[in-house]
């Protein structure tokens, strides 16, 4: 996929590479993106990636996560 920009001053001062953290930064923040994917998309690993949104203080683990995951540790046997 190829992304067109405008000529934007702004833009200007900023890498590809910082634009596309910055891309998949959001798209994770608007549960558009997996971290995965997002990964792929910064060109970073994926711890790399988990280190960035934390830095952005972007959750990851939603409480919806927690809760499936809450649900398969009660159905467990022994518990």
């Amino acid at each position: 996929m190829t992304l067109t920009l405008p000529d934007e001053p702004a833009l200007q001062s900023m890498s590809d590479a910082q634009i596309k953290l910055d891309l998949a930064c959001a798209l994770v923040a608007a549960r558009r993106l997996s971290r995965s994917v997002a990964a792929r998309i910064a060109g970073i690993n994926l711890q790399a990636m988990d280190e960035e949104l934390y830095q952005r203080k972007i959750p990851f683990f939603t409480e919806e996560m927690l809760e499936q995951d809450l649900a398969t540790l009660a159905s467990f046997p022994g518990k």
